[in-house]
């Protein structure tokens, strides 16, 4: 009986990555049709939160962002939620043996959002840990449908290829989080005096990271590795993007990558995928 309404929360968790996310969206359509479902229910979690700290500002973020974390673990326990986006979520939880602690840590994060913070390197490694790097975690349960063994082998690329997007997405975002919402997130980096020699180094470590990555797509079991290569190739072009300008100029708008350049990445990295080029 509780069929259709679990059908219902699968499709309210597609549709809220869809309208969210392309890069995303397009990412998990390359995946096997079998774990596209789980990663809609991951992402819409996650999303879920992050609206709630990034956009609800006429509202009461810390009652919110509390209940959300009642009502998540209410669900996974009662195997069931009203909201259809726990609902789908919950279910993920169960299937793929996600631990708490991964969900923890990520609401960790998200309430660190809640107050102006100064990120020391402990709290900025303590943010990506829980924004970032948890969520692949999450995901790559899903990828490795309970190996545990093959988890293990590629939880450290794991972790790295979402330290290096959330890295990304902080130079992408720096106008919308510094000046509209006050935040800081690299240690040490003094924004309001943000020049290209501090732009340079951040992009160092994610070059990095990126390498790294990259060695572990290259070992993903076949149904997940064309659709994370694929998200991984979005996001480098991004970054990419980002270096060829200025400090100022990340600092005062927004980088981004037309829909029509996406299709043509998504082409060519199909074309290498095939290949076997990657």
């Amino acid at each position: 009986m509780k069929e259709k309404f679990d059908n219902l929360s699968a499709q309210c968790s597609k549709i809220t990555t869809i309208r969210y996310s392309t890069s995303f969206s397009l990412g998990i359509y390359f995946l096997h049709k079998k774990i596209r479902q789980p990663i809609y229910s991951i992402y819409g979690f996650v999303r879920l939160a992050d609206e709630i700290v990034d956009s609800f500002h006429d509202f009461d973020k810390a009652y919110l962002l509390d209940k959300f974390r009642r009502d998540t673990y209410e669900a996974i326990d009662q195997g069931i939620s009203l909201n259809p986006i726990l609902n789908s979520f919950q279910q993920v939880v169960s299937q793929y043996k996600i631990e708490r602690e991964l969900i923890d840590l990520f609401l960790n994060s998200m309430e660190m959002d809640l107050k102006e913070e100064t990120y020391t390197n402990d709290k900025y490694n303590r943010y990506i840990l829980g924004s970032a790097q948890v969520v692949g975690l999450m995901c790559l349960r899903v990828f490795t449908a309970g190996d545990k063994k093959e988890y293990e082998n590629l939880k450290e690329s794991a972790m790295l290829l979402g330290s290096a997007f959330q890295k990304v997405n902080f130079l992408r975002d720096l106008n919308a989080d510094y000046v509209q919402l006050g935040r800081s997130y690299f240690p040490g980096v003094n924004l309001s005096a943000f020049g290209n020699k501090e732009k340079k180094q951040i992009e160092l470590e994610i070059e990095s990271e990126f390498r790294a990555a990259l060695k572990g797509i290259r070992l993903l079991p076949r149904e997940a590795r064309s659709g994370v290569y694929l998200a991984y190739i979005y996001y480098l072009e991004l970054f990419k993007k980002i270096k060829r300008v200025s400090a100022e100029k990340v600092l005062e708008s927004r980088i981004r990558i037309s829909n029509g350049h996406k299709l043509g990445l998504m082409f060519d990295s199909m074309i290498r995928y095939k290949m076997n080029a990657i």
